[in-house]
């Protein structure tokens, strides 16, 4: 039987759990662990029944019911191709705009706070099913009371604590694998700090909004009317909703559709690469996160990008250096490439960069003389992460962004141009050779 001592500190026990549970952290730890828990169990009861071939599906579900944050890291194993099986990328595109949705009186809810009023002031109609839904919001098509077509972008409910709470989680696990033997080298901290700064811009549709008109802009100013970002409408525009011109067309890995629309579907393809690049270089602007959901070929030929959440930024100095690593590597001198790389800080100055220039070309040289059809990811990136491990590579996190997008454009010109090659092709070599000489100028 207890003593009299034990009440105290059962209740100082008790006010303690009341405390930890209080903590929307420690909540959504609690939470992880039921849901891994719960989808281990369903995968020893599938592989039980002989169905071994459930774990990619089962995986994608608990990141799903994880929430946003975990969605988010979904969406990268989609886009690393060659990093990650072939099952489990195919699996995770399912991210990509394919998420459950959120009931839609959530969405009437948002939008009735943001706008202040109700929603028939503002709208005539007003889709109840999602044209897609993803990680951080789902997009309603509606008409406006003037009778513009338009689409709706509404943030997930209480999703900036849910978010904030994951990623402390994933510091904490960062700051704990960091003392891992090598896998320090792949830098954890710093992956983790890219994350959590990512995700929070993705956050705020505001900026997303300033994002679409800057590129709008920049496309302008380059005479490429045929490449669009949707226009915003800025009154109907918050933190939490987005209100846009609605685009109509198909996406860019929909082959058929996309050569009912275009007679030069590799053409296009050329053309929106180019557009992409142009505005990297000129600019120090890019769209960081051109996954076929959100690059499409609209119904009269334009080709439209979506979604401008995460937009990668160049200062001057890496304007230049990036100029600098395209010229290197697209004309195979391998070492300036690899002092490019020390110049930014990618490598340790005890690095040997003769041994990293025959490493490098190593890895890159099938790059300049296969055709995306040819190249073969599944072994090419694994190379090129034992090169950065052997080295201690540590990119920027801008210069990984724009890797990650020339993985997206290779899907795609597989599907549409097998046989491009856009380190050799004429038409790009060219174009982006000019605007390199151009920047240069600018900057002398």
């Amino acid at each position: 039987m207890g003593t009299p001592l034990d009440l105290p500190w059962l209740v100082a026990l008790g006010a303690c759990l009341g405390v930890l549970l209080g903590s929307r952290t420690v909540r959504r730890v609690l939470l992880a662990g039921l849901v891994i828990a719960r989808y281990v169990a369903l995968g020893i009861a599938a592989r039980l029944a002989g169905r071994k071939d459930v774990t990619p599906s089962l995986v994608r579900r608990a990141f799903e019911d994880l929430g946003p944050t975990y969605i988010k890291l979904g969406q990268i194993v989609a886009s690393s191709q060659g990093l990650f099986p072939r099952r489990y990328v195919a699996e995770f595109r399912h991210c990509l705009d394919r998420v459950r949705p959120f009931p839609f009186a959530d969405a009437v809810r948002i939008l009735r706070a943001d706008l202040g009023r109700p929603i028939e002031e503002v709208f005539a109609s007003l889709d109840p099913a999602p044209l897609a839904s993803a990680s951080i919001a789902q997009v309603h098509a509606a008409r406006l009371r003037d009778g513009r077509d338009v689409v709706v972008k509404i943030q997930r409910p209480n999703i900036q604590d849910r978010v904030d709470a994951d990623v402390r989680i994933l510091h904490l696990a960062a700051r704990v694998f960091a003392l891992v033997p090598r896998v320090e080298l792949a830098n954890p901290v710093a992956i983790v700090n890219d994350f959590d700064a990512t995700i929070h811009e993705e956050l705020d549709f505001v900026r997303e909004a300033e994002n679409m008109v800057e590129f709008n802009r920049i496309m302008g100013a380059l005479g490429h009317g045929d490449i669009v970002a949707p226009t915003v409408i800025p009154e109907y525009t918050t933190r939490r909703m987005l209100v846009m011109e609605r685009f109509y067309g198909v996406r860019v890995d929909d082959v058929a559709a996309v050569r009912a629309r275009t007679s030069d579907a590799e053409g296009t393809l050329v053309h929106g690469m180019h557009a992409w690049f142009q505005c990297m270089i000129l600019y120090g602007f890019f769209h960081g996160d051109v996954h076929a959901g959100n690059l499409l070929v609209l119904d009269d030929g334009r080709l439209g990008f979506l979604d401008f959440g995460i937009i990668g930024r160049f200062t001057p100095l890496q304007r230049r250096q990036v100029t600098d690593y395209i010229i290197s590597f697209a004309t195979g001198d391998y070492r300036r490439l690899a002092a490019v790389m020390a110049e930014m800080g990618s490598v340790g100055a005890q690095v040997d960069l003769d041994e990293l220039a025959v490493d490098l070309k190593a890895v890159y040289a099938p790059w300049l003389s296969l055709s995306f059809g040819e190249l073969k990811y599944g072994e090419l990136l694994p190379s090129v992460m034992r090169v950065s491990v052997k080295h201690g590579m540590h990119l920027p996190k801008e210069f990984i962004l724009v890797t990650k997008q020339m993985l997206f454009f290779d899907r795609y010109a597989k599907l549409l141009a097998p046989r491009l090659n856009v380190f050799s092709d004429p038409r790009l070599v060219a174009g982006i050779g000019a605007d390199v000489a151009r920047a240069r100028a600018m900057w002398s």
